[in-house]
């Protein structure tokens, strides 16, 4: 059973890819606004392999953190928002889960438009731009802050549900993304099933290789 402090729920290297990508939206946001673009193409490239790495971690990952435990059906969610869904269950909710691929949509979108994103005099560019026009990377540094303006709306979404649950519902969802562990599945017998180490290292040079060859302009 859990005991007292709840069961484990999430990971290391999932709770690990949460809390960086925090730090380094907050940190693109602010090496864009300071005109720091050496540093926020090396953020935005260290967003793709965490992006690559969670899709990944989506399917060889530990059980709370694949995509099969917590994509639900649209029934189920409507079930969920009228509290019919059943009883609570370790990792995202119904509900949750769709924010998730909303956000990591937003964000491959954001950075991928990144990649290929030309600026007014042609000096700061994606390490893709050379791939498209000078109109074409244009409209992706457009379609670039557009996404950038919906990410930040999902993230205002994400903290108001956040505190949602703290105020309302009574939990809180806070803590397991730092503990790993829930203290409101205390009672229940259904702990995480984490990954063997060679999955993590796959993920890991997968997700790095990826965007040092981006980097690099693919080699070409």
């Amino acid at each position: 059973m859990g005991g007292t402090q709840g069961i484990r729920v999430w990971d290391v290297p999932t709770r690990a890819f949460h809390w960086l990508l925090v730090v380094l939206v907050g940190f693109s946001w602010w090496s864009a606004e300071n005109r720091e673009m050496e540093w926020h193409a090396l953020s935005g490239l260290t967003v793709l392999g965490l992006i690559v790495f969670r899709l990944v971690w989506g399917f060889i990952g530990g059980s709370t953190s694949r995509f099969s435990s917590f994509v639900r059906s649209p029934a189920t969610v409507i079930d969920y928002m009228r509290g019919s869904a059943g009883p609570t269950r370790p990792g995202h909710n119904p509900l949750g889960g769709y924010s998730v691929l909303a956000l990591i949509g937003v964000l491959a979108l954001q950075v991928g438009t990144g990649l290929f994103a030309t600026d007014v005099d042609g000096l700061d560019s994606g390490p893709l731009s050379f791939l498209v026009s000078f109109d074409a990377g244009r409209a992706a540094a457009e379609v670039h802050e557009v996404a950038f303006n919906l990410l930040m709306a999902l993230v205002v979404l994400h903290v108001a549900a956040i505190f949602f649950y703290l105020y309302v519902r009574r939990r809180n969802l806070l803590r397991p993304m730092v503990t790993g562990r829930d203290a409101a599945l205390a009672g229940v017998d259904e702990p995480l099933r984490t990954a063997p180490l060679w999955r993590l290292a796959l993920a890991v040079a997968l997700a790095g290789g990826l965007a040092w060859w981006v980097s690099t302009g693919l080699g070409l």
